[in-house]
Order: C-alpha cells, then sequence, then structure tokens
C-alpha cells in the first residue's frame, strides 16, 4: 500500500519567514515592542486566533492592545501577512503527481482566516485556483476551523479519523520540532524538513525508504 501523505503547510508548501512579522509589528509600536510569536512558540492571543476564538478584528483590537500598535487595519494585516513568502509551482507539481500515482494527501496546518485569505487569493491570482490549496489535496484541516492545533495530539487524532487512516501508514511532512515530536508520539512516520531540506529535495527519497525515515533528517 502506498503511505499516506499529511503535510503541514507554512515551511513545507509555502515559504515562511518566521521573522518578518516580528520585525513589521514592530516598526508599528509606539514603544517598539516585539510580538511573543515564533516558529517555536507563541502568546495566547495567537493560539486563540489559530484555534477560531478571535474573530479579525478582535485579534486586531488584542495586537494593539498588548503591543501598543498604532496602525490601521490595512497596515496590520500587511505585517501579519509579513511571514509568508511564495508557493513555489513545483511543490504543487510533486503534490499533484503523487496524487496521480495514488497517495491520499491532507494537509494539517495551524493557521487563521487572515493568512488563508491571503494565502488563498494569491493561489487564485498566480496558480487559478479556485479553493485556495484544497485545490491540490485531498481533504485539508485547518486549526481555526478545527479549534484544535498542533503540537495539541487531539487535532493529529481528528485528521487521522476523519481521513480513516493508520498512523503506522502515515508520512507526515512538517518543518517544526514540536509538531514533529508529537507525530512520532502517535506513531506516524515523519519527514522533518529542516533546513536546507525542502520538499521537491526530501520528499521522493523518504517515499522510497518508508516506512523508514529519511536517513539524513533532523530531529
Amino acid at each position: 500500500m502506498l503511505p499516506h501523505l499529511l503535510f503541514d503547510f507554512g515551511g513545507v508548501i509555502i515559504d515562511i519567514d518566521y521573522d518578518a512579522t516580528p520585525v513589521a509589528m514592530r516598526r508599528l509600536s509606539r514603544a517598539g515592542n516585539t510580538i511573543q510569536f515564533s516558529q517555536a512558540s507563541q502568546a495566547e492571543l495567537f493560539d486563540r486566533f489559530e484555534t477560531g476564538q478571535l474573530s479579525p478584528a478582535e485579534f486586531r483590537a488584542g495586537l494593539r492592545a498588548a503591543y501598543d500598535l498604532d496602525a490601521t487595519d490595512a497596515e496590520l494585516d500587511a505585517a501579519w501577512h509579513a511571514m509568508l513568502l511564495d508557493v513555489p509551482a513545483e511543490r504543487l507539481a510533486l503534490i499533484g503527481e503523487l496524487r496521480r500515482q495514488g497517495h491520499q494527501t491532507a494537509l494539517l496546518s495551524n493557521t487563521n482566516t487572515l493568512h488563508i485569505a491571503e494565502i488563498n487569493q494569491r493561489l487564485a491570482a498566480k496558480y487559478g485556483f479556485k479553493n485556495g490549496i484544497a485545490d491540490v489535496l485531498d481533504r485539508v484541516f485547518y486549526s481555526q476551523e478545527v479549534g484544535l492545533r498542533k503540537p495539541g495530539e487531539e487535532i493529529f487524532r481528528h485528521a487521522l479519523r476523519e481521513m480513516n487512516w493508520r498512523p503506522e501508514d502515515v508520512l507526515f511532512i512538517e518543518d517544526s520540532p514540536q509538531h514533529i515530536a508529537t507525530a512520532r508520539r502517535l506513531g506516524l512516520r515523519v519527514l522533518h524538513l529542516a533546513p536546507p531540506l525542502t520538499l521537491t529535495t526530501a520528499l521522493p527519497e523518504a517515499l522510497r525508504v518508508f516506512p523508514r525515515e529519511y536517513p539524513v533528517a533532523h530531529s
């Protein structure tokens, strides 16, 4: 049986600069405050937005209050989106080819309504996608829709239940070590896309050696 593929979004399919948003937000802060947001950890405000507990308006208000930001909605959104870079065409082509080969595919992403709207708009403009990244995958699981986020175990269990997948049949492709740790604990095989690895350079070899892990993956 071909392994099922569970993709993270940021740092796997779309390139991310995790430092760009804190830098952009700091420019908007009257006190020069740095927001508590990084690949490894983040403040509760961001967790609540990523699990659908805050609307975009409430999120912006929370940013202004917590970090003394003096900015319009458009300026805040632009700073929030600064981390979002490109979605390379070769990654989309690879996913499409793997689906044609018979792999089942899904996305499991910590994200939020503002980022998904922005990414979907870019994908529509660049690639003509009508439903965003869902156009190239069998299923998408967004944290703000599920109400759960990684690295918690329950969002993984939710995706596995919905897809009717056994953990040992799944290859999880992710760039964040704390999410990799949860997946391993639950019995999924993993491909840790730590730089300089990319989806197109590492995934074909990871599939070749499955169920063993990619031999030079970083832990």
